[in-house]
C-alpha cells in the first residue's frame, strides 16, 4: 500500500518512519510512504499557501490554488509500480475535525484500498472549495484540535499498516488487538511478563500454570 502524505511541514512527518514497525515495513515493501510539500506547489514567489479569510475573523485559511495542484499531481502518481487504481481505490482523504473519528473499523476498510492520499490541514483549515474538487473523505481522531493534520495522518498510517497481511510478523498481533472482532470489539487483557514477581505484586497463578483453556477463560472474563 501506498501513502501519499501533502502537508507544509515534511520535515514534521518525514521522522517518524525512520525506526520501528514502518521503517521495517518500508524496507520489506509492505508499505511505501511519499511526503509531498505543498508549498512547492505554490504559484506565489514566496511560496505563500494561505491567505485572510472572507468575511473577516481569526486566523489565515490555506488557499486553494497549492492543494489543488498537488493532488493532482499526486493523483498521477501510480500507487506502487506498474499499477493503477480507482479514485475509489486511493481516496483523497482530508485530517479534519468535522471528519468520520477514526476507529478499528475504519482502519480496518482502509487497508483494503491500494492507497491513501492524505492531506494535511494547517491554521483555520482549507478553502472550502477543495471539499467539492478533491476531497473523498474526512477524518479526525478525536474531538480535539491540533494544530495541524501531520499527527492525525501518521495516526491514519500506523492504525492501517498494523492491519496489512504479514505487517507485524505474528498475524495473531492485529487480530487480537483491541477493539477487533475476536475480543468482541472490546479493550485487550492485562499484559505481564517476567520476572513473576515485582514489588510485592505477582503475575496471576492462572497465567503460569500451561492451561490454555484457563488461560483464555481468565483473558475473556478480564477484557476492559
Amino acid at each position: 500500500m501506498t501513502f501519499d502524505i501533502l502537508t507544509i511541514f515534511p520535515n514534521l512527518v518525514t521522522p517518524y518512519f525512520e525506526d520501528s514497525i514502518l521503517k521495517r515495513e518500508i524496507l520489506k515493501k509492505t508499505i511505501r510512504v511519499r511526503v509531498h510539500d505543498i508549498r512547492k506547489y505554490s504559484k506565489n514567489k514566496h511560496g505563500k499557501v494561505d491567505d485572510i479569510p472572507y468575511g473577516g475573523g481569526a486566523g489565515m485559511v490555506m488557499t486553494p490554488q497549492p492543494i489543488y495542484d498537488c493532488i493532482q499531481k499526486v493523483r498521477r502518481l501510480a500507487p506502487a509500480i506498474g499499477k493503477s487504481a480507482t479514485p475509489a481505490m486511493r481516496p483523497v482523504i482530508y485530517l479534519s475535525p468535522h471528519g468520520k473519528k477514526l476507529d478499528y473499523a475504519l482502519a480496518k476498510k482502509l487497508s483494503k484500498k491500494k492507497g491513501l492520499i492524505l492531506l494535511c490541514g494547517r491554521y483555520e483549515g482549507i478553502d472550502e472549495r477543495l471539499r467539492k474538487l478533491c476531497i473523498d473523505e474526512e477524518i479526525s481522531i478525536g474531538d480535539f484540535v491540533l494544530t495541524g493534520g501531520e499527527l492525525p495522518a501518521l495516526t491514519v498510517v500506523d492504525a492501517v499498516t498494523r492491519l496489512l497481511p504479514g505487517a507485524l510478523g505474528d498475524e495473531r498481533s492485529a487480530h487480537e488487538d483491541s477493539f477487533t472482532e475476536k475480543l468482541d470489539g472490546k479493550k485487550e487483557y492485562p499484559h505481564y511478563t517476567r520476572p513473576p514477581e515485582f514489588k510485592g505484586l505477582t503475575v496471576p497463578e492462572v497465567l503460569r500454570s500451561g492451561d490454555h483453556a484457563k488461560i483464555n477463560a481468565w483473558r475473556k472474563k478480564n477484557l476492559k
